[in-house]
């Protein structure tokens, strides 16, 4: 498996409507995408800070991940994701080293990326994302 790099950082907020000010106003970054996933119940907004980008993403129904992760731990960082080159096969990979997946196979994500997720139990609390864009 190869990771390229930090694909972005994934940031739970209550409110779009109320955080992306901050990243625009004090920080002085550009909301250049805001998206809903709808099977994720999200809805997100993408800043790039360099070559990573910054997803803030508020749940869109009370039984959404995000949801539960704002209700158990508050606002804040919520995910890291990483750049890989053959997601199946990372999956694979990471799964026979024994880490437990949430995503047993890779889905649809924001911007048209392929994603899947880590489980923070095998990862040191640490929600972990792979992502690949199929379309480069």
């Amino acid at each position: 498996m190869k990771v390229s790099h930090i694909e972005h950082l994934g940031i739970a907020v209550k409110s779009l409507e109320e955080a992306i000010p901050y990243w625009e106003n004090i920080l002085g970054l550009e909301c250049y995408n805001i998206e809903e996933v709808a099977d994720q119940k999200v809805k997100t907004a993408f800043f790039k800070v360099g070559d990573v980008k910054i997803e803030l993403l508020e749940a869109t129904s009370q039984d959404s991940p995000v949801a539960k992760f704002i209700e158990k731990k508050g606002q804040g960082v919520h995910h890291i994701a990483f750049a890989v080159d053959g997601i199946e096969e990372a999956l694979e990979e990471v799964s026979s080293k024994g880490i437990e997946l949430i995503d047993k196979a890779p889905r649809k994500g924001a911007e048209g990326l392929d994603i899947a997720f880590l489980h923070p139990k095998s990862t040191f609390g640490v929600l972990t994302e792979f992502c690949e864009d199929k379309n480069k």
